[in-house]
């Protein structure tokens, strides 16, 4: 009869594994927004979002219920989801989840939103003409500075804006500015420009800017007071803030 202890019956400790299935569920806390999602899912493309949980041990931090953290906003990080899940692209909020499929690198999904109707026109169309308007990104900016410098203690600002299509429109600008009389506040540039859309686009584009930025705006033709019998130029329109 063999007379063995029990540590010569224990049996050898296997060696933890490094490799982390693929199909291990995860839990993350985006932003506070939480999905439960596959390792795999997150690993479909070769992006930063991959390179997070690549390896065997994730390059992430986890919340105080052990759910891995992203620093981020997760508000349109489900839609990303959905298309790691199904390749199926969002029908709403394209611009939003573009953004966050550049931060996350998902190559196959940004380039696919910007093949859709909305972003292939906001994309190829508008912003190639607004790349050609000079200025264009500063001046908005400066409308938006000038206004809320305007906004204390009243309902509206109104900032004159002054849009030339052409250069000889530009030639005018001198006579223009005069024939405003007493409403020769100075007013921010728009153009000339080389490309087809007209002052209205252009119009229409500031507009937009600006309201995406969160402000209520509204654009008409600044009226002057000069006498009838005056050239009117048409170049200056009133871009009026609404604060409440």
């Amino acid at each position: 009869m063999l007379n063995m202890s029990l540590a010569d019956h224990k049996p050898s400790e296997e060696q933890p594994s490094s490799a982390v299935p693929q199909s291990s569920v995860v839990h993350l806390n985006v932003g506070g927004h939480l999905f439960s999602t596959c390792l795999s899912t997150l690993r479909k493309h070769n992006s930063k979002l991959a390179a997070l949980f690549d390896g065997p041990t994730e390059l992430i931090g986890s919340d105080a219920h052990g759910r891995r953290f992203i620093d981020r906003d997760g508000s349109h990080f489900g839609a990303v989801l959905e298309f790691l899940r199904s390749d199926r692209l969002p029908v709403e909020n394209l611009h939003e989840v573009h953004r966050e499929a550049l931060h996350y690198d998902i190559q196959p999904l940004f380039k696919r939103l910007e093949e859709t109707p909305q972003m292939f026109g906001e994309l190829v169309g508008r912003q190639q003409f607004l790349s050609r308007v000079p200025r264009y990104q500063e001046n908005i900016e400066v409308l938006i500075r000038i206004a809320r410098a305007e906004a204390v203690a009243a309902r509206r600002s109104t900032i004159m804006i002054c849009v030339l299509r052409t250069e000889e429109d530009l030639g005018f600008l001198d006579d223009a500015v005069n024939s405003l009389e007493a409403d020769k506040e100075s007013a921010v540039t728009f153009g000339p420009w080389k490309a087809a859309p007209s002052v209205e686009d252009l119009l229409d584009c500031v507009k937009t800017d600006v309201e995406r930025r969160g402000y209520r705006v509204s654009v008409l033709p600044h009226v002057t007071g000069r006498s009838f019998l005056s050239r009117s130029y048409g170049f200056f329109y009133d871009l009026t803030f609404t604060w409440w």
